[in-house]
């Protein structure tokens, strides 16, 4: 029979509600900006990595840091892979580097969420917006 723990539901969906919230902001300027991945994009890693750490404390245990340490490793990979998608090559430039990086930073605010590290995935969330909305005016456009 099935059995649900709603308990524990809550507790889950509440911080898939957080990873998501955090992501709001850079997604919402990747979206203006480069519209290339944005307010899709952006929540669906966070919550997804979110996601992928609570399963994943589900079967692992909080005493196995190797097996832990594995799934971070192999997030942090398949994260990097979706980034690299954002990155385009033209004759004489790159672009997507910043949209990358912050898919990448949407992975460490969702298991940051997964860990109960709120100030740190809060942090990260803030940091990112920042760096793309008081950098970007410094960028050279040459």
């Amino acid at each position: 029979m099935l059995e649900i723990d709603w308990r524990d539901t809550v507790q889950s969906l509440l911080q898939l509600g957080v990873a998501f919230c955090l992501a709001i902001p850079v997604a919402w300027d990747r979206e203006r900006h480069t519209k290339i991945m944005g307010l899709r994009t952006f929540p669906l890693v966070a919550m997804g990595s979110c996601a992928f750490v609570l399963v994943g404390e589900s079967f692992i245990g909080p005493g196995d840091s190797d097996a832990q340490a594995r799934l971070l490793q192999g997030m942090m990979a398949g994260i990097g892979f979706i980034g690299g998608g954002a990155i385009l090559k033209g004759k004489d430039r790159v672009a997507g580097t910043a949209s990358a990086a912050s898919i990448w930073m949407m992975g460490a605010i969702g298991a940051a969420v997964a860990h109960h590290l709120y100030g740190m995935a809060i942090a990260l969330s803030l940091a990112n917006f920042l760096v793309l909305r008081l950098f970007t005016p410094l960028k050279s456009t040459d």
